[in-house]
Parts: C-alpha cells; sequence; structure tokens
C-alpha cells in the first residue's frame, strides 16, 4: 500500500508531547514510518515535502525529514497534471500549499494521503481519488 505524508505529519514528534492528542498521534507516525523501513507500507515523495522541509528553520528536524527521501519508492515533481489536480483541489477550500501535496498524493496513486493538519482533514470529505485521514485513522482503519 503506498502512503504519502504530509510536511504536518513529517514534524508530528518534533511538537510538544505534553498534549494527548501530539503523543498519540507521534506514536501513530512512528509505528507507520518503522512499517515503511520494513517494507510493509510504500512511501511517495514529492517535491513540495522536499520545498517545505527546505524552508524548516530547524536543521536537525530538516536532515531527520530529507533523509526519508531515501525510503519513498515514487518521487513526483510538478507538471501540469499536478497543477490541474491542485487547483481542483484548492476549490474545496484547501491551502495552495496543502493543495499541490494532495496532488502529488493522487499523482503517485498514493491510496492515503496522511496528515495532522485539521484544516485538511476537515475538508477531506470533498476530495476524490484518494483516502485523506491522520495517522491514528490510517492505523485504526488498515493497520488493526
Amino acid at each position: 500500500m503506498k502512503i504519502y505524508l504530509d510536511n504536518c505529519c513529517f514534524n508530528r514528534p518534533f511538537d510538544d508531547q505534553k498534549q494527548l492528542r501530539i503523543k498519540l498521534e507521534t506514536e501513530a507516525k512512528l509505528d507507520i514510518q518503522e512499517r515503511i523501513v520494513q517494507g510493509r507500507l510504500e512511501l511517495a515523495w514529492s517535491y513540495m515535502l522536499d520545498f517545505e522541509n527546505s524552508r524548516n528553520p530547524f536543521q536537525e528536524r530538516r536532515e531527520q525529514i530529507a533523509r526519508w527521501r531515501a525510503y519513498s519508492k515514487t518521487d513526483i515533481e510538478e507538471d501540469e497534471k499536478v497543477i490541474d489536480i491542485a487547483t481542483r483541489v484548492h476549490q474545496h477550500g484547501i491551502k495552495k500549499m496543502d493543495s499541490l501535496h494532495i496532488a502529488c498524493a493522487i499523482k503517485a496513486e498514493a491510496e492515503y494521503f496522511l496528515s495532522t493538519d485539521d484544516e485538511i482533514l476537515k475538508r477531506a470529505i470533498h476530495i476524490q481519488n484518494i483516502l485523506i485521514t491522520d495517522p491514528i485513522g490510517f492505523i485504526k482503519e488498515v493497520l488493526l
């Protein structure tokens, strides 16, 4: 099964772990990453992950996230198809950058797009051709 994790998802372990939700999402995300390393899940990557990660002000976080690119089986670059999909996704009230991430995941033919961004998750029902959920939802729906 191919999945795409957005930048919020990759950054979750670096967030303040005092909140239960953040701690649980972190644990779920780390379990998903372990399954990627084991080859039980396939990771899709994109130019958008590279771009957003390059803007991270914390060097250690940038470097740790960038290492995940090596585990990806698919690497999506911007093209007309990505822009077209992103334009349609954006019409559902999703921010432009997030729309580009989702478009990359769709072009990569990922079955799931994982995010911890509440705005994306609220509007996920409107997006076709991919299932959008958070790491906890993914574990509950797919891996249990």
